[in-house]
Formats: C-alpha cells, sequence, structure tokens
C-alpha cells in the first residue's frame, strides 16, 4: 500500500511547492490595496510659491506614523514638520517650514492601508522653477524583497492549517464519526491546528519588518512587534491566537471523550455540543481575516464582512473535507474503512458549500470588480478569471467523484455480502483450529497418562522397594509433561488467533483495494486535490492584489492629473481635479474644475463629477467658491447650472484680482452626504 501512495503524495508535495514559489514570487510591492489617488500639490506642478502643506488623498482610509510622509528640498533635507494629519476623509497632510526657496522638492511615503497591506511611493513638485535635486531615497520595496516572500508563505500556510483544521473536523464530525478513532485522521486535523498556529506566530513577527524597512534584521525587533500589537492587523492574529486555544480543547474532546462514548444517546448529544462549539471558534477564526483585511474596507463592508465569513467556512468545510476524505481512501485501517454512507454525506456537505461559494462569490466579485471591463483590464480581475477557471474544473472532477460515490454506494450491498462471508469463513475456520488444539491437547493429556502407568509397572516388576526415586522421578517426569502440554495449548491457541487475524486484514485490504469503484473515487478526489493546492496558491495572491475598483480609481485620478497638465501647458485654461468621499453608500469619485481663460475678470467654469471608473456621475448638487485668503476676498459662491448627467457649467464668473485662490466644491450625493474639497490654483 505505502509503496503505492507515496509517489503520488511526492508528486503532490511538488506541485504545492512549485505553484506556491511561482504564485508568490509574483506578489510584489504592487500588491496594495491602497493606492494615491491625488496630491496637492500635483504630481510634477510648478507653484509660484511654496505651499504651506502637502497633503495625499488615497483611495481608502490608511495608518501614518511621523516617518510616513516626508518632504525632502533640492539638497535632500526634511523640510517637513512631522506628525501627519488627517484632512477629512482619506485626505492626509504634513505642514511644511516657512520660508522654503525654489527648487525641485520630494515627497516620498509608507502608509499602511485598512486592509492591511503597506503601500510607499514617491513623487516631485517644483517651487518658481524646477532644478536637480540630490534627495536621496531608501530602496523602498514595500511588501516586497525576502520579507515579502517569507509574509505571502505564511499566508498561504495559514489559509491551509485553517481549511485543514476546519475541514477536517466537520469530515469527522458530521460524515465519519468512526474516524474520531482513526489515527490518521487525527493527525490530519491536528497538523491542521500546529500550521494555523505557527504561521499565526510567523506572521506576527513579520508585521513590523513587513510594513516598514521589509528587512530580514527587523523581524525580531520588540519595538516593532509592539507597534504591530497596537494595530488592527495586530488584534486579529492575537484574537486567531486565541481562538486555536479554544480550537485545542475541541480537538481534544473529540479525538478524546467523544471516541470513548458508547451509548448512543450520550453520544449524540456529545455531537450536538460539539457542533456548536465547533462552528462559533471556525466562525470566529475566518472573522480574524475578515475584520482585518479586504472585507474591512471599501464598500459595504457591514455585508462583506459576513459573507467573508461564510466564504471562508464553505472553502473550509469543501476543501478540507476533501482532504480528509482522501486521507480517509488512503491511510484508514481496514477494519475500520470509510463507508460508502460518509461518502454520501460528504458529497451532499460540499454540493452545499459549492452553493454558497456561488453566491457569495458572486457578491465578493462585483464588490471588486466594479465594471465588466475590470475582468479583463486589471490584475485582479486576470487572477479572478483564473480562479472562476480553477474551481470550474474543480467542479467537474468533483462531478465525477460524485458518480464514483454513487458506483459505491451500488455495490454497498454486495461488499457487505462480502465482508459477512468472509467473516463466516474466518469463524469456521477459528471453530476448526479450536477443535484441533482440543484435540491435541488431549491427546497429549493420554500419552502422559500411558507414561505415567507404564512407568509405576516397571517399578513394580523390577522388585526393587528399596529403589523409591525411580518410581519418584518417573512420576515426576509424567506429571512435568502434563502441566507442559496443558501450559502450551494457550498460548499455541492465541499464537494461531494473532496469525489468523493478519490473515483476515490482509484479506480485507486486498479486497478494498482491489475494489474498481473505490479504486477510482481514489484516483478523482486526488485529482480533486491536486487542483485544490493550485486554487488556494491563486486565491492567496488574490487577496494580495490591488482590486480592480482601487486600481481604476488610480488610473482615473492619474489621467486626469496628466489631463491638467497637458490643459494647464498648451492654453491659459486652468484645470483642478479634486478626489471626494461623501462617507455615504457609493460616496467616492473625481470632480475636476475647468476655468477658461483663467484670468482677472470674466470666465467660463466647466465642474465635471466621474465616477471611480472615469464614468460620469449623477449627482443631486455641486456648489462652487473662489477663496483668496491673502487679500481676505471671498469665499464668492458660483451655483452652475446641471447640463447633462455629471456635468454642470457657468458664464461669467467673475476673478477681481489675481492671486493664489483657493478653489473649493462642495460635492453632495445624497440627502444627507456631502463633503466640501479644496485646491488652491494661481489664476490672474
Amino acid at each position: 500500500m505505502t509503496r503505492t501512495i507515496t509517489p503520488r503524495l511526492r508528486t503532490l508535495v511538488l506541485l504545492f511547492l512549485a505553484v506556491t514559489g511561482a504564485l508568490l514570487a509574483g506578489a510584489g510591492p504592487a500588491s496594495a490595496h491602497a493606492a494615491l489617488t491625488g496630491s496637492d500639490p500635483s504630481q510634477g506642478v510648478v507653484v509660484p510659491k511654496a505651499p504651506d502643506q502637502v497633503s495625499l488623498t488615497f483611495s481608502e482610509n490608511v495608518s501614518m506614523n511621523d516617518n510616513s510622509l516626508r518632504v525632502l528640498d533640492p539638497k535632500g533635507k526634511r523640510v517637513d514638520l512631522r506628525k501627519p494629519t488627517n484632512l477629512s476623509g482619506t485626505t492626509y497632510a504634513v505642514q511644511l517650514k516657512s520660508g522654503l526657496g525654489k527648487g525641485t522638492y520630494t515627497v516620498a511615503y509608507q502608509v499602511v492601508s485598512a486592509d492591511s497591506h503597506p503601500v510607499g511611493g514617491a513623487f516631485t513638485f517644483s517651487v518658481g522653477t524646477p532644478s536637480k535635486t540630490v534627495a536621496a531615497l531608501p530602496d523602498q520595496n514595500v511588501g516586497g524583497g525576502v520579507v515579502g516572500w517569507l509574509y505571502g508563505f505564511g499566508r498561504y500556510m495559514s489559509y491551509a492549517g485553517y481549511i485543514v483544521l476546519v475541514g477536517g473536523a466537520a469530515f469527522v464530525l458530521a460524515c465519519w464519526q468512526r474516524g474520531s478513532g482513526v489515527r490518521a485522521m487525527q493527525r490530519l486535523v491536528v497538523g491542521g491546528w500546529l500550521t494555523l498556529t505557527a504561521a499565526t506566530l510567523w506572521l506576527l513577527l513579520l508585521r513590523g519588518s513587513y510594513t516598514t524597512s521589509g528587512s530580514v534584521g527587523d523581524i525580531f525587533d520588540l519595538n516593532l512587534l509592539g507597534q504591530v500589537l497596537q494595530t488592527k492587523p495586530g488584534a486579529a492574529l492575537v484574537s486567531r491566537l486565541l481562538l486555536l486555544a479554544a480550537a485545542a480543547l475541541f480537538i481534544a474532546v473529540l479525538f478524546g471523550a467523544y471516541d470513548k462514548r458508547e451509548e448512543e444517546e450520550e453520544k449524540r448529544d456529545l455531537t450536538f455540543g460539539l457542533a456548536i462549539g465547533g462552528t462559533v471558534v471556525a466562525a470566529g477564526l475566518a472573522a480574524s481575516w475578515a475584520m482585518a483585511e479586504h472585507a474591512s474596507t471599501g464598500l459595504q463592508p457591514g455585508i462583506a464582512m459576513p459573507v467573508d465569513v461564510i466564504h471562508l467556512l464553505a472553502v473550509a468545510a469543501w476543501l478540507g473535507g476533501l482532504t480528509a476524505l482522501l486521507v480517509a481512501l488512503y491511510r484508514a485501517p481496514a477494519d475500520t474503512p470509510v463507508e460508502s454512507a460518509a461518502v454520501h454525506r460528504f458529497s451532499r456537505v460540499a454540493f452545499g458549500s459549492v452553493l454558497a461559494l456561488v453566491g457569495t462569490g458572486i457578491y465578493q466579485s462585483w464588490r471588486q470588480l466594479g465594471s465588466w471591463s475590470a475582468f479583463t483590464d486589471t490584475t485582479y480581475g486576470e487572477l479572478l478569471l483564473v480562479k472562476i477557471g480553477l474551481v470550474a474544473l474543480l467542479v467537474g472532477i468533483a462531478s465525477i467523484s460524485r458518480r464514483w460515490t454513487g458506483r459505491l454506494a451500488n455495490v454497498a450491498m454486495t461488499d457487505t455480502e462480502e465482508e459477512a462471508e468472509a467473516e463466516t469463513e474466518t469463524e469456521e475456520e477459528a471453530r476448526a483450529e479450536e477443535k484441533e488444539t482440543v484435540k491435541a491437547s488431549a491427546t497429549t493429556k493420554e500419552a502422559s497418562a500411558k507414561g505415567t502407568k507404564a512407568g509405576t509397572g516397571v517399578s513394580a516388576a523390577s522388585g526393587a522397594p528399596g529403589v523409591p526415586g525411580a518410581s519418584g522421578a518417573s512420576g515426576a517426569s509424567g506429571a512435568s509433561g502434563k502441566v507442559s502440554s496443558v501450559e502450551d495449548a494457550p498460548e499455541r491457541a492465541a499464537q494461531l488467533a494473532r496469525q489468523q487475524s493478519a490473515m483476515d486484514t490482509a484479506r480485507q485490504k486486498r479486497l478494498r483495494d482491489a475494489d474498481p469503484h473505490r479504486f477510482g473515487l481514489r484516483r478523482s478526489v486526488l485529482a480533486e486535490a491536486g487542483v485544490a493546492v493550485v486554487l488556494l496558491a491563486v486565491t492567496t495572491v488574490l487577496t494580495q492584489t490591488e482590486p480592480s475598483r482601487t486600481e481604476q480609481e488610480a488610473k482615473a485620478a492619474t489621467a486626469a492629473a496628466s489631463s491638467s497638465s497637458s490643459s494647464n501647458s498648451s492654453s491659459g485654461a486652468l484645470t483642478l481635479d479634486m478626489s471626494f468621499d461623501t462617507g455615504g453608500k457609493d460616496g467616492k469619485g473625481v470632480v475636476r474644475v475647468d476655468l477658461d481663460p483663467a484670468t482677472v475678470g470674466s470666465n467660463e467654469m466647466h465642474v465635471y463629477v466621474q465616477r471611480p471608473n472615469g464614468r460620469a456621475f449623477d449627482i443631486p448638487e455641486v456648489k462652487v467658491a473662489f477663496t483668496l485668503a491673502a487679500k481676505k476676498i471671498g469665499p464668492l459662491p458660483v451655483a452652475p447650472d446641471h447640463i447633462t448627467t455629471g456635468h454642470w457649467a457657468a458664464n461669467g464668473v467673475q476673478i477681481p484680482m489675481a492671486g493664489d485662490w483657493q478653489v473649493s466644491v462642495t460635492v453632495r450625493t445624497s440627502d444627507i452626504d456631502q463633503v466640501t474639497v479644496s485646491k488652491n490654483a494661481q489664476i490672474g
């Protein structure tokens, strides 16, 4: 048996390592979930005088520290006052020192997005005229390098451990209760617990270096570890460790007290209690991912987090149960084979899990993609297509397994009859062996008795009454032979019984392995497991990849900034792009203000409001105001007319004098959700 299985398992392990290495190697620093969607000053812009602050707008909330946002002058000296602040929504700013001269300034940022992934980058702007800069930035391989690869591998192992732990325990409790006494099943579930625990501790140690320097030497920095424990991802990892302690108690009961219960009523009550407790622990472990990662931010987090928990539970029940079934088919002892009824029960559980996966997967895809074109225009969409293809392949192989399961059920009665016949033959052979043993024992006793009598007669016939020793010796010899035969009989019977048991076990294995239906089921389940390994690797990379909505929003902001720069360089018109987030449902977008000719006197103004994907955004109201703080003029309100979807315009907008004007735009997306965003620009 072992010689046949080992090559297949070795191939599966090699496939696991190869796919994991190839996929995780591609998870570089671009695999972040927050993107820079705007800045003031904008990237590459030339402003007439030094601003008082530099602000950055991201696609979602981020975490910052004193070194997260830095501004360097042309000589590479830091000119910001540290202490970044949150201006509004997803916009953050850092104040600058006064009296800054002309030249090119460098803005470097490194933050952590709301879904736990690090984000970094840099850009420049100029005051007065551009100049050379010697600002040397460290190599910010945020989220990449050796630490990034190790962190990605730890995430993969944590998912794998969770799936094996939860799915294996669910398979034993819901499908194959006899499996609680099978050593291979115990090792599988305990192995899943150990894997998840070790991966969680590993991620906790790596977290500080992963989100900051990316240096291997900082992995064991206790100061960084203390900072991690104060963050949302750190709290999620600690809560996962606490839940794993409860999972250890569950495992001890499942493979201890539960396995020893013999009374049906007690076992049924314990089954119900374990099912409730196990479900609570499994859902809590799944929530440790949902509360700190992608589901916790973005669109509809209140719905997305429970959906993510259900999705993870369904994955564990299907793929983890599949792993347990594979172990049961290959490693279960001959006297405790997995029954066809257990396979049927798992088939129903797997079918329900697939339905749950489809439902939750559709919602998650809609939430992260935003449009059909994102399937082919973004990395997230392309990976999602690969995942959908693998799931379809897995379902196809599972349908083959269901057919083998049906055939296994059809021959279940035949198997039972064969086992009964084998048991009958075994009993008959045992009875025959017992008769032979008794007969041999009786023969030995009779021979011993005859020997005793013969010895006594010789002694009497010899007429040697003075030699009692001879008679005594003969009698002792006869007694010794009698005792020896009586003592050897039970040992011989036990030896024969052990031999017979070994022969019966070997015969049962041959019968089980020769069953073509069971063999076909083994092969199809093994193929399912191979696809599941690849699917899990793709899913792990998918969770580290920037969602399509965020990527499209960043692209739209970049395109708008490029258009603004082009417009400003080609004519006297002014174009300002500002990202906004009203905080309500569907409240994100980009507003563009075009002012032509952007001079003192009468101007024509157009306001365009777009969604993050670049489409026109139909909102109830837009207001604009102009303020010249240096001369204490304003705010001068302007109420543009609604022209068409996402387009407002106003003629005769009067700018009384030249200067650094603040243009403020109030965007209202619903009756109660509105926000005001602003940007400075030189007019006149």
